[in-house]
């Protein structure tokens, strides 16, 4: 969906907040046990969050009408404010956490659930950054848009990922990695 810049970047402002209400609800009461096991919880939701990232997008976004046609203008037009806006993400997570409390304590639900939000929050930065960024030539976040951009071109149907390669190589999807990509030692 276009946007304003408002509501392009109300994850920024919404999502810490989630974060923050899913450490303290989680935590209040937890033991010192749940709490020693609530790092390994949000580990385990911001790994679970990169590999649905890359099924949505690869399943999702580009084969579920209508999905696949607002995702389709996000391709036409890659540098407008284009996304899933706040007001339909974050309800989203939240009724994840309540459904991760109906399977697991309140402590490790919470930090699973803040795992989730978490890897959600840096997908939608590193997004942001590979469509309206400058990078260090040879950096880091030049590799991510030099792969996402590979994504973007016409007839791709790979580099789904955008938080990590990591399942596009799974699942076979990355793109053929470019001379210039060999040569920098990427």
């Amino acid at each position: 969906m276009r946007m304003s810049r408002w509501s392009y970047r109300a994850d920024r402002a919404v999502f810490p907040m989630l974060l923050a209400a899913a450490g303290s609800v989680s935590l209040w009461h937890a033991s010192m046990r749940q709490s020693e096991e609530w790092p390994a919880w949000v580990l385990a939701g911001l790994a679970t969050w990169t590999l649905l990232e890359y099924l949505l997008h690869r399943w999702v976004l580009h084969r579920v009408p209508p999905f696949k046609r607002l995702h389709a203008e996000h391709h036409e037009h890659p540098f407008e404010l284009i996304g899933t806006p706040t007001w339909l993400s974050a309800p989203l997570f939240v009724l994840a956490w309540l459904t991760l409390t109906q399977a697991l304590a309140r402590p490790a639900a919470g930090g699973a659930a803040a795992g989730l939000m978490a890897g959600y929050l840096a997908y939608s930065l590193l997004h942001d950054a590979a469509h309206h960024r400058r990078a260090a030539p040879g950096g880091w976040l030049a590799r991510v848009k030099r792969r996402h951009a590979r994504h973007h071109q016409p007839g791709a149907n790979g580099d789904f990922g955008v938080s990590t390669a990591f399942w596009d190589r799974v699942f076979g999807t990355a793109t053929t990695v470019g001379r210039d990509d060999r040569r920098a030692g990427r």
